[in-house]
Parts: structure tokens; C-alpha cells; sequence
């Protein structure tokens, strides 16, 4: 399968280069070319600004049904174009295609949720004298824009698309530039179910030129957006410039805890299958892993001999385990952050070097002794590196676990029923897993706390943050 033509989606229009300014696409498994996309000006955004602005008032307007039948239908079609989009996913972002078809049917469940989920808004009628009445009423919020980031190149255009639509809502989607053909594919099934031109737009561009002039238009009533911590601050102060409703997912830095009683051949199998995932390129990824004292021996060996079974290269090859890291960029800041642990004291168990001579491979890498002071352990890695420290007691592994700014998602293990219910409550992040890897589902809210962002989305969550409430009150 060649790899397909790219093209932005303005106001019901799909267009190419022309006149633009394109930006190469690179295969991250071979360095290659994949081809140019363009990128927007001025008059490109401000022409999607109006498109947007007038479907909303068609949009706004829409029953349940239409966008229930419209939701479904794209759900439908991307079930059905599973296999090509899972490998031009691969392609663009180098995940290995079975995680790539898996990320598809999370955006087709998604939207089937919110195929439902839009007929569940509900609103309130207030005790008033007779001959008066007071209602609450739930309203969308109007046009957002939604910027989404490369590392689900399926997953996160659908999750700032089903929403929105779900509640009346136009979105203006800037995915990345690094992973563009996955979310065009996303849009245009959207389209294909009868999606009215506007309400879902599409535009590629300088990240800076693009927020700005988006962000500075009233006719944009929110800001979804999912990303690193320094650039989601920036898009806030855009944002109070006049006052937009956000949604911020900013990242995180997992801690895992593993307690002395913790089944430690099944913690081991499911932290390395979700430490590795996708290169270690997600925010939920598991990654200060602090192990107590009487196992601490035990799992580092464990884990490190774990990492040493998976295979990497080249995601379109199915035996292939882990596939290359994203970009250019990311194989450099392993080298930094590993290096930087080494310095400080850290033990290298297994990996810690590039892989190859083409393409961006970085090996799966366990780090054990890893003292907080390390770089690593302060500044989130995102990317194949496991970092593992011994602790002695339930208050120095929550100590431990929450110290740092971020709060995201958290993950421990122990057999203790008891032990389970006081960690859980103990842990400053708003998704947490107990002797389980999985924090996302359709039906459940993701999002975090502290400096990891605020508001949610998926779940009725989602559908309630591109909703406002209005009351009336009749005479």
C-alpha cells in the first residue's frame, strides 16, 4: 500500500499543496520520505474560523439521532478501513501494526459511545410557585479548536473529534505534522457518514502561527489540547485572553509501585508489555518504577531479562515487538537522560544505546538504583526507559510517588485488599490502575491533576466539557 496523497479539509473542501508550504513526512523506521504536506496561512485558518462559525449554527441545531447516525457510520467505516489505517499509522509513527489496529477500534468503540452518549444530555426543572417556571438547560459550548500530538496518530484525533461532535460542537483539528495521514483518514470517514461540511476541519501548520491565530479569534469557544507541560501552559495564557473553555492533558510521569507481596511474574508481564508500548512514547506510560526492598532484587532481574525478549524493528513486520521511536529527536533525549543517570550513579541492567544504523530504534532499556536526583527521575523521558529504586515503607513509596509536579497516572501492585484501597485513595493522579496496566475506556474519564492538565476526556466527562449551563427563568 502506497502511502496517501496529504490534504487539509477546509469548509467542506479537501485541498492539496497548491500555492502552500509543504513539510516533508518521514518513516521513522527508515529515515525516508513519505511525502509533503501542506501547511496553512493566514487565509487558510481564517476561511476555517468562518466555516466553523456558521456550522455551528447549523450544528448546534442537529438532533440526537443526526449525530448518533453520523457518529456510528464513521465507526462503521473505520471498522471497516481498519487494516489501511492501522498501517499508514505505522508508517508515519512506527508502532507496531498490532497495537495500530488496536488504537483503531478504540476510536470506532469511542464513538460508538458517544453515539449514545449524546442522548444522555439532560438538563433540570427547578420547584417554582405556579404560573413560573425555572429551567437548566445544557447548550454546546460553541467551535474549538483541538490540537493533538503524534504519539496515537489514530487515537488522539479521534478523542478530540467524538466528543465535541457528539455535543453540538465544529471542531478545527491541528494534529502533527509528523503523523498527518492517520487523522485525515479519521476525518474523512466522519465525512463519508454525512458529516455537514465545517463541522470538522482539518488544517496542518507552523504550531505557533496556527494556536495564535485560532486561539485569538472569538468565534472559537474552546481549547482541547493534548501535549507537553511548556507548551500547554503557553496555550493557557492564549486562552484567558478571552476566557475559552479548556481541556489540558499535559503528560505525566507514571510511578509504579511494587509492594513485597505483588504477584511478581504477572506484575512483571504487563508493566514490560505497557512500559514498552509504542516505544514508551505515552503520557500514561509506567516509568518510576519503586519496588520494595524484599522483591527489589528479584524484579529488577526479572524485568531487565523481560526487556531483553522484545524484538525491535520495523512496525509492519508482525513479529516485531516494538518499532522505532517517533522522530529524530527522541533517540537524542534517551542518550541525555540515560547518560545523565549514569553519571549520578544509576546501573544500566539491559539496552541504553541506539539500534541500528537506519531509522530512529532505540533499545528497550532497564535502569535500576536510579537516585531522585537524577534527571530522569524529575523530568518525563518518554521513551523505552524503565528507572527502578528500592523503597522501605507504604509513606516513602507514596512520598516518593507523589513529589513530583506531575499527575496523570499511577499504577501499584500487591495482593493486600486493604493495601489496595489505601494506595488508591493515597496517590495524587486522576487515573489510577491496581495490579492492572489499562487507565483509558470509552465509558471512563482520562485526564489528570496537578501540572498533568485538568478536565477529562471520554466517558459522559468528554460530553460535559464541550457543554455549558444555562438557566431560565419564566414569569
Amino acid at each position: 500500500m502506497d502511502y496517501p496523497a496529504l490534504e487539509l479539509h477546509i469548509d467542506g473542501e479537501w485541498l492539496g499543496a497548491g500555492r502552500r508550504r509543504t513539510q516533508r513526512v518521514v518513516n521513522p523506521a527508515t529515515g525516508g520520505s513519505l511525502g509533503e504536506l501542506p501547511l496553512v496561512d493566514a487565509q487558510d485558518l481564517e476561511r476555517a474560523l468562518q466555516a466553523a462559525e456558521r456550522a455551528f449554527t447549523r450544528w448546534r441545531r442537529s438532533s440526537p439521532e443526526e449525530r448518533s447516525r453520523v457518529l456510528k457510520g464513521a465507526a462503521q467505516l473505520i471498522r471497516e478501513r481498519a487494516g489501511r489505517i492501522a498501517r499508514i499509522a505505522t508508517m508515519e509513527e512506527g508502532k507496531p501494526l498490532r497495537e495500530a489496529r488496536a488504537e483503531t477500534a478504540m476510536v470506532a468503540n469511542l464513538f460508538d459511545f458517544y453515539a449514545e452518549e449524546c442522548r444522555r444530555v439532560y438538563g433540570r426543572v427547578l420547584v417554582r410557585p405556579t404560573g413560573t417556571r425555572s429551567l437548566v438547560v445544557k447548550e454546546p459550548v460553541g467551535p474549538v479548536a483541538a490540537f493533538a500530538p503524534w504519539n496515537f496518530p489514530v487515537g488522539n484525533p479521534g478523542r478530540k473529534l467524538g466528543a465535541p461532535i457528539a455535543a453540538g460542537c465544529p471542531v478545527i483539528l491541528k494534529p502533527a505534522e509528523e503523523s498527518p495521514a492517520s487523522a485525515i483518514e479519521i476525518v474523512r470517514s466522519l465525512i463519508d457518514a454525512g458529516l455537514p461540511g465545517g463541522v470538522a476541519q482539518l488544517v496542518f501548520g507552523v504550531p505557533d502561527e496556527v494556536s495564535r491565530h485560532l486561539l485569538a479569534s472569538p468565534i472559537i469557544r474552546k481549547l482541547s489540547f493534548t501535549g507537553s507541560i511548556a507548551v500547554g501552559k503557553h496555550l493557557l495564557g492564549l486562552a484567558a485572553a478571552t476566557v475559552k473553555r479548556t481541556t489540558m492533558e499535559l503528560g505525566g510521569h507514571a510511578p509504579v509501585i511494587v509492594f513485597d507481596d505483588a504477584d511478581l511474574d504477572r506484575a512483571v508481564e504487563m508493566l514490560a508489555a505497557a512500559k514498552f508500548r509504542n516505544a514508551g512514547q505515552v503520557c500514561v506510560s509506567p516509568t518510576r518504577f519503586y519496588v520494595q526492598q524484599g522483591v527489589y532484587e528479584r524484579f529488577v532481574t526479572a524485568f531487565a531479562a523481560r526487556a531483553l525478549q522484545i524484538e525491535v524493528g520495523d512496525g509492519l513486520v508482525e513479529r516485531h515487538h516494538m518499532g522505532p521511536m517517533a522522530n529524530p529527536r527522541r533517540p537524542q533525549a534517551m542518550e541525555s537522560f540515560v547518560s545523565d543517570a549514569l553519571s549520578h550513579g544509576a546501573k544500566l541492567q539491559t539496552g541504553g544505546a541506539r539500534q541500528g544504523k537506519e531509522g530512529f530504534f532505540w533499545q528497550p532499556t532497564v535502569l535500576s538504583d536510579v537516585p531522585p536526583h537524577a534527571r530522569i527521575m524529575r523530568e518525563e523521558p518518554f521513551g523505552p526507559v524503565a528507572v527502578i529504586s528500592p523503597f522501605a515503607t507504604f509513606e516513602d513509596a507514596v512520598e516518593q510517588a507523589n513529589r513530583l509536579p506531575y499527575g496523570l497516572a499511577a499504577y501499584a501492585f500487591t495482593e493486600s485488599a486493604k493495601r489496595a484501597l489505601l494506595i488508591g485513595d493515597a496517590l495524587e493522579a486522576g487515573m489510577v490502575a491496581i495490579n492492572a496496566v489499562m487507565v483509558a475506556a470509552p465509558d471512563a474519564p482520562f485526564g489528570g491533576v496537578k501540572e498533568s492538565g485538568h478536565g477529562a476526556e471520554d466517558g459522559p466527562e468528554g460530553l460535559e466539557a464541550c457543554l455549558v449551563t444555562k438557566a431560565i427563568h419564566q414569569g
